[in-house]
């Protein structure tokens, strides 16, 4: 519970502060009235336990309303009838420190589960939501035509509407952990924090005692296929893809990349193993251009393009160095805490050929039965050059079943995954 303190306290962000927070974070507590909810808010800042603002990168839209006038910035948001849609744990991971670091896993729950803090006077909010919704791709209706798959009228409709449960998470890192993951101290991440953002968040410094922060980057979406409640069990099949965003190819339908295919053929495959009765996922990344951002990435787009000899699988991945300093941001080791959020320990079928995301998963304590490639002819002739690049570079493999006797056992069961 909050400890009282002075309601009129102000720090001062240019000196060290050693005051523990009035309502503390225990990271990986399994019971959330000790483990305390994430509070981000500026209506009272004695009561703020973290480093940042809620919604990541749009907390800068909010700062613009607030300065503009539009938006009180003493706003309390009205969370009646806003509660998740589906029910997502507790699973045993959340109450692992090491296990979760880069989201909250509280977070879709908090006003159920932090109740008590409210009644505190203590404004918190969600950083997690779940919703129910229909999705469409026009790929779906072109399987459906090719009679890849077959509506049922539940899960897929004759007009390709497909039922999905989706959740949107923002990020919100656990400093020592995200240390911990990167191999280094947490004083040189904080250190890293401060210096590479232009001192946007001075507590990364002046503030040791707070271990939370919330970035101002990109989150992700979720799209559960089938039971959202089915992907903590081991033996229902499940098919997953972790996709990072590419909004050239996804929304735009650029054919330079095979992002857009790649992402429609997961699509597809979930829907394919949610009517066989297991269920399906699809993780969406905010990771632009491999997190280097699309302006970085469009200059090397023209840089390779424009290169004596044309665009080459040769020099795919230098010229991308050249503009950028390096290959790829991405850095998978944060990407699986969403997968653990959902208690997954099994994925049956991974529809990727990354390694990255694949190593970063299995590292994770998650075990991958299958790995499922790309078909060919869903390349776009213009991404043969990325695909050239990532063989040579031994950026991916087909790999081979990891288990095909547990595979097999699957498939016994009658589940065509």
């Amino acid at each position: 519970m909050p400890e009282k303190k002075n309601p009129n306290h102000i720090r001062l962000t240019s000196h060290p502060d050693g005051d523990v927070p009035s309502v503390p974070i225990r990271w990986g507590d399994g019971e959330p009235t000790r483990r305390g909810p994430v509070v981000a808010t500026l209506t009272e800042p004695g009561h703020r336990n973290v480093i940042g603002t809620h919604a990541g990168a749009y907390a800068v839209y909010r700062a613009l309303a607030v300065a503009a006038g539009m938006l009180p910035q003493d706003h309390r948001a009205d969370l009646k009838n806003t509660a998740p849609a589906a029910q997502v744990g507790p699973h045993p991971s959340w109450s692992n420190p090491e296990r979760i670091v880069s989201l909250d896993p509280w977070g879709a729950i908090a006003p159920q589960a932090f109740r008590a803090y409210a009644e505190q006077g203590i404004d918190f909010r969600p950083t997690i939501a779940v919703t129910k919704a229909h999705i469409n791709f026009p790929e779906v209706r072109d399987a459906i035509d090719a009679g890849r798959l077959k509506p049922d009228g539940d899960l897929l409709r004759d007009n390709g509407d497909i039922k999905v449960t989706k959740a949107a998470v923002d990020p919100v890192w656990y400093l020592p952990g995200i240390a911990k993951r990167f191999g280094m101290t947490e004083s040189a991440l904080r250190r890293g924090l401060f210096e590479q953002t232009g001192g946007m968040f001075p507590e990364l410094i002046t503030r040791p005692d707070l271990h939370v922060f919330l970035p101002p980057i990109g989150g992700l979406t979720l799209y559960v296929f089938g039971g959202i409640e089915t992907l903590a069990d081991r033996d229902v099949p499940l098919t997953a893809r972790v996709h990072d965003e590419c909004n050239g190819s996804d929304v735009f339908g650029s054919d330079i990349c095979t992002c857009r295919p790649y992402l429609a053929h997961g699509i597809e495959e979930c829907v394919r193993t949610a009517q066989a009765g297991g269920a399906g996922l699809i993780v969406y990344l905010r990771k632009e251009g491999r997190a280097l951002g699309e302006v970085t990435k469009f200059l090397v787009y023209n840089a390779r393009k424009r290169q004596e000899g044309g665009d080459s699988a040769a020099t795919y991945f230098q010229r991308t160095e050249c503009v950028a300093g390096v290959q790829d941001m991405r850095f998978q080791e944060l990407m699986p805490d969403v997968l653990h959020w959902l208690g997954i320990t099994r994925i049956h079928r991974f529809v990727s050929m990354s390694d990255m995301k694949h190593d970063a998963i299995t590292r994770s304590g998650i075990e991958i039965l299958e790995r499922v490639p790309i078909p060919d002819e869903l390349i776009p002739a213009d991404a043969q050059v990325e695909m050239e690049a990532k063989k040579a570079a031994g950026y991916f493999t087909q790999g081979p079943v990891a288990d095909a006797e547990e595979l097999a056992r699957v498939k016994g069961r009658g589940l065509d995954v």
